[in-house]
This record gives structure tokens, C-alpha cells and sequence, in this order.
């Protein structure tokens, strides 16, 4: 992808994908071809310092997701042990 040059454009891609798809960063990382502590970087320290507004909106995203983040563990769980 070639996006390793200009971080605040990854950074705002990211932050995109992110909201219109609702996803996690680990989904986004891997969609990127990153690691996650890049999306997190990206993402809570370069997106604020040029597009604060975006910035926020994923913040909100991701705090969803970790709030959800238990409830999706323990339905991994049960699928896992009931073997689906």
C-alpha cells in the first residue's frame, strides 16, 4: 500500500475505516497491513494534531469496543468450547 511515508494520511485512513465500518483496531491493523500499536499510535497521537474533530469520532468508536469487548470475549469463549 505504501502508506509507511505519509503518516497523516494513514493515520485519517485509518481513522475512516475505522468509523464506517465500526471496526476494532485489530481488524483495522490487519487490514492495513500494520500493527496495532501503529493504529493506536496513529490514532490517539498524529490524527489529533491535524484533524482534531475525526480524532474524537474514532475515539468514541473504540471506547464502544472495549466497553463491548468482554461480551464478544465470552461468546468466543462458548463457541470455542461448544465446538463451533
Amino acid at each position: 500500500m505504501g502508506l509507511k511515508g505519509n503518516m497523516e494520511e494513514r493515520a485519517e485512513r485509518l481513522a475512516l475505516y475505522i468509523l464506517e465500518n465500526r471496526t476494532t483496531v485489530r481488524a483495522a491493523a490487519q487490514k492495513f497491513g500494520i500493527s496495532k500499536s501503529t493504529v493506536h499510535k496513529d490514532i490517539s497521537e498524529r490524527l489529533p494534531m491535524f484533524n482534531r474533530a475525526l480524532s474524537l469520532q474514532v475515539k468514541q468508536v473504540l471506547e464502544e469496543n472495549k466497553a463491548e469487548r468482554h461480551i464478544r470475549g465470552g461468546i468466543a469463549t462458548r463457541k470455542k468450547y461448544k465446538g463451533i
